[in-house]
């Protein structure tokens, strides 16, 4: 008989989304708190979605190209992936007329809105020199999917979210 493999520490992301599309308080207010992350059209996104993120990882859920980008909420990875029906859909912006139906270009996740916490804008995560290497907060990073480590986790869910 063979053993069940060890399942993986839980990994951690930050994960943009323009409010005007879907806010943190959209993504309570949906059904189970449970929002389809539709839209990604980044390879390097989408592999993030595919081959590293799983079930209960933990999501920094950031607003962005807003007047006031900034970390807005918790979250966490609630589905597998699965294709993302917008790249099928003519009227929609995500629309991808050379991704086949049957070997689909784009996929999605869900993700489960856990709550909403104080705005955490860039000015105050770069003045934290432990983020110092945090993806979000390199020159040119521009992907709406970016890893987060365990110690950025901690400084942001334990230090951050608790001052104000």
């Amino acid at each position: 008989m063979t053993a069940a493999p060890t399942p993986r520490p839980p990994h951690y992301w930050l994960m943009k989304s323009e409010p005007d599309e879907c806010s943190i308080d959209d993504a309570l207010a949906a059904p189970d708190a449970t929002v389809p992350w539709t839209g990604v059209r980044n390879y390097q996104a989408r592999n993030f979605m595919r081959d590293d993120m799983q079930v209960g990882d933990g999501v920094l859920f950031y607003h962005s190209s807003c007047p006031a980008p900034g970390i807005a909420g918790l979250a966490r990875v609630a589905s597998g992936t699965r294709a993302d029906p917008t790249q099928f859909d003519p009227a929609s912006p995500y629309f991808d007329p050379k991704s086949p139906p049957d070997a689909p270009r784009w996929l999605l996740l869900d993700v489960q809105a856990l709550r909403k916490t104080r705005l955490i804008g860039l000015p105050e995560l770069r003045a934290r020199p432990e983020l110092v290497t945090m993806r979000l907060l390199q020159r040119g990073s521009r992907l709406s999917i970016t890893p987060v480590s365990e110690d950025e986790w901690t400084v942001i869910t334990t230090e951050l979210m608790t001052l104000g």
